[in-house]
């Protein structure tokens, strides 16, 4: 019997809550930005979703890490990123994603043109 895909957790070390969430203060922010100027947020409110995006960053990094190591790969890219976010089903969100990533590339190649013409 050959469980070579099998991990249990003691072959994982323990990871520190802390170190698993996001930062609440940036979750409240990012809550505060959405919301009316007036709108109050409780600390259950944010601790409750620290807890959902942490979850769901982990889900999706998990599933664009599993692809890179089938392909023996070590970096996680933002097209692996992308393409997990299609894989797992979040198609609404995969697209807008493609097109931000694909600006940030081209906004990274200008910004690397003008420093080297500052040299």
């Amino acid at each position: 019997n050959n469980n070579n895909n099998f991990t249990s957790p003691q072959d994982h070390e323990v990871i520190k809550e802390q170190d698993r969430l996001l930062p609440i203060a940036n979750v409240g922010r990012i809550m505060k930005q959405i919301l009316p100027p007036n709108a109050k947020i409780s600390k259950e409110a944010k601790e409750t979703m620290q807890e959902c995006v942490s979850e769901f960053v982990s889900f999706v990094t998990g599933e664009a890490s599993d692809k890179c190591h089938k392909e023996k790969r070590k970096t996680v890219n933002g097209d692996d990123v992308c393409w997990a976010m299609t894989n797992l089903g979040f198609d609404d969100y995969s697209e807008p994603l493609k097109r931000y990533l694909y600006k940030y590339r081209e906004l990274d190649v200008e910004r690397g043109n003008q420093s080297k013409g500052n040299k």
